[in-house]
């Protein structure tokens, strides 16, 4: 009685798919610039970056960014989000907890804009995500700005 051996077939590549990044994210006129700045540090042979987001909202922007980092390869990806409302900083912190990625760690804090970029200048991050609503010369912050990251990303488009 003779048996037949099969052999398994190969398995098949798998290929890493991005995120999918929300449409309001896309819609965001920082994101090209965002994504030009995390290649660029990649192309430098980056693997580790730090982001923060001024004004953040509920955050929904940073967690996109980071996780559109760790697609790109970044291994140790930190992030800083700020603003002043406690209902938004409640909402962004329980939406970066959903995140299962040891590599993306995110802190947000209900802290004074001035004071907290004050904070970055001390270590500063590799990409401010600036919301251009209140630009920087009018409100007497470009040097704090400029201290707090090595690039700032404005949103130009929208003007108080």
């Amino acid at each position: 009685m003779r048996t037949a051996v099969r052999a398994a077939p190969a398995p098949r590549p798998v290929r890493a798919r991005p995120a999918p990044v929300r449409r309001s994210v896309r819609a965001d006129p920082r994101w090209p610039h965002i994504v030009a700045a995390l290649q660029a540090l990649r192309d430098a042979h980056r693997h580790a970056v730090r982001i923060v987001d001024a004004d953040c909202a509920c955050g929904t922007l940073l967690i996109e960014v980071a996780r559109h980092a760790r697609t790109l390869g970044f291994t140790a990806i930190e992030g800083r989000g700020i603003d002043g409302a406690p209902a938004l900083i409640g909402r962004a912190r329980a939406a970066a907890q959903r995140l299962h990625d040891p590599a993306i760690g995110l802190t947000f804090d209900m802290i004074d804009l001035r004071t907290a970029l004050a904070q970055e200048a001390e270590a500063p991050a590799d990409l401010l995500l600036w919301p251009g609503a209140r630009p920087a010369d009018a409100t007497g912050m470009a040097a704090v700005l400029s201290a707090a990251a090595t690039l700032v990303i404005a949103d130009m488009e929208q003007r108080a």
